[in-house]
């Protein structure tokens, strides 16, 4: 599924170049903790300006805190919430077709 692995190698590139990490794209895990000490460690300032960051480059709306310990988990989690929203899009914008 190469269209997920280039979702998620978007993704982690934001998350680079947004939140300023001291890493590189190829340290990040797909299933790293985005929000643990054990994991990549950020805080909630960080989570902020991840959402947002989502927001603007994918258009994943995160509307509660509820959604986003769902959806921020970690970088497959982002990548799972996009794909499933584009699926969504994309289906509403076709007709039921009987």
């Amino acid at each position: 599924m190469a269209d997920l692995e280039n979702l998620k190698r978007e993704i982690k590139e934001m998350m680079v170049s947004e939140l300023m990490l001291p890493m590189s794209v190829e340290e990040i895990g797909d299933e790293e903790v985005i929000f643990s000490p054990d994991g990549l460690g950020l805080d909630s300032v960080d989570a902020l300006q991840l959402a947002v960051a989502v927001e603007k480059q994918f258009g994943l709306k995160i509307t509660d805190a509820a959604m986003a310990r769902e959806v921020m988990q970690t970088v497959n989690t982002v990548a799972d919430a996009i794909a499933a929203k584009e699926v969504e899009k994309v289906s509403q914008a076709q007709p039921n077709v009987v």
